[in-house]
C-alpha cells in the first residue's frame, strides 16, 4: 500500500516503532488509511454490506433490512467502486489476438437516436480472445479517440479484430487487421467479435437493476463490471476485501467522481 503524508502528500516516510509514519519531507507523523477504514461504518456492517455488494444487491433493495442510512452504504459502495476500478485502470496493455468495438450505455428516450443520442454514454472496449476485458467510456465517436485508446491499452503487433468501420482502418500500421463484416447481423465466415459483444451483452444485464448510474460515477461502475467480468471464475468476496484493505484511500481519491 503506497502512503501518503496527509499534510504535504509526499511518498516517502519513516516507520516509527508504534506502527505510525513519519514524512521525510514535512515530518508529520499519521498512519495510512487504507479504502476499507476511510469508510466510519463499523467494521461487522462494512462486511455485511460488502456480501451485499459481492451478490449485486443495489441500495434501493436493501432498504427494508439496511445496516446503515443510504448515503453511507453508497459511500461505501463507491469506495468499493473506486478500488476496482483503479486495479482495472492499472492492468497491463493487452497483447495476441483481440477484439475492438464501441458502444452505447443509456437508457432508451425520446429524439435523436444513434452515436448522438442525448444521456448516451459511449464507451470503447478490447477483450482478448477468451480472456481479458477493458473497457473505457470515451469523448465521442471518433477515429482519433478510438485510436488513442487502442494505442494507450494494446501492445503493437497484436492482432486486432473489428468490425467495417473505417476509423479502424490505420490499425494495419500497428499490427495485423482482420474486418469483421456481416450480414443481417450475422457475421460471414468464421471471423468474429463474440467476444466483445458478449461483455457488452454482460454489462448491461449487470447495470440494469441499478435503475439508472449518474454519469459522474459511471466509470466506477463500469469499472466494476470489468473487475467482476476479469475475476468471474473466483470467490470475489476475499478478493475485494483483501484489496479495500491493501489500497490507499488516496490512491482512489482522484477517481471517485469524473467530471464531463
Amino acid at each position: 500500500m503506497r502512503r501518503h503524508c496527509p499534510d504535504c502528500h509526499f511518498t516517502w516516510a519513516y516507520r516509527l516503532g508504534d506502527g505510525r509514519f513519519k514524512c521525510r519531507r514535512c515530518g508529520h507523523r499519521y498512519r495510512p488509511l487504507s479504502a476499507f477504514d476511510a469508510s466510519r461504518l463499523a467494521p461487522a456492517v462494512k462486511l455485511q454490506l460488502l456480501e451485499y455488494f459481492v451478490l449485486g444487491v443495489p441500495v434501493y433493495r436493501q432498504r427494508f433490512r439496511s445496516p446503515a442510512s443510504r448515503p453511507a452504504i453508497e459511500r461505501f459502495y463507491r469506495i468499493v467502486r473506486a478500488v476496482l476500478a483503479l486495479e482495472e485502470e492499472l492492468r497491463e496493455p493487452f497483447a495476441g489476438a483481440l477484439e475492438c468495438d464501441e458502444t452505447t450505455f443509456g437508457g432508451a428516450r425520446k429524439g435523436k437516436r444513434g452515436w448522438g443520442a442525448a444521456g448516451k454514454v459511449i464507451v470503447f472496449g478490447v477483450i482478448k480472445r477468451n480472456g481479458l476485458v477493458k473497457a473505457m467510456p470515451i469523448q465521442a465517436h471518433s477515429g482519433a479517440e478510438v485510436l488513442r485508446c487502442i494505442r494507450e491499452h494494446t501492445t503493437p503487433g497484436s492482432l486486432y479484430y473489428t468490425d467495417e468501420w473505417q476509423a479502424y482502418i490505420s490499425l494495419r500500421l500497428i499490427g495485423d487487421h482482420v474486418v469483421i463484416r456481416k450480414e443481417k447481423g450475422r457475421p460471414m465466415g468464421r471471423d468474429h467479435i463474440n467476444g466483445i459483444e458478449g461483455f457488452w451483452s454482460y454489462a448491461k444485464n449487470w447495470l440494469y437493476p441499478y435503475r439508472g448510474v449518474p454519469r459522474k460515477f459511471f466509470h466506477l461502475y463500469l469499472g466494476e463490471v470489468c473487475w467482476r467480468f476479469n475475476n468471474r471464475g473466483c470467490d470475489q468476496y476475499p478478493l475485494i476485501l483483501q484489496r479495500l484493505k491493501a489500497t490507499h484511500f488516496d490512491e482512489i481519491r482522484p477517481i471517485l467522481v469524473q467530471n464531463g
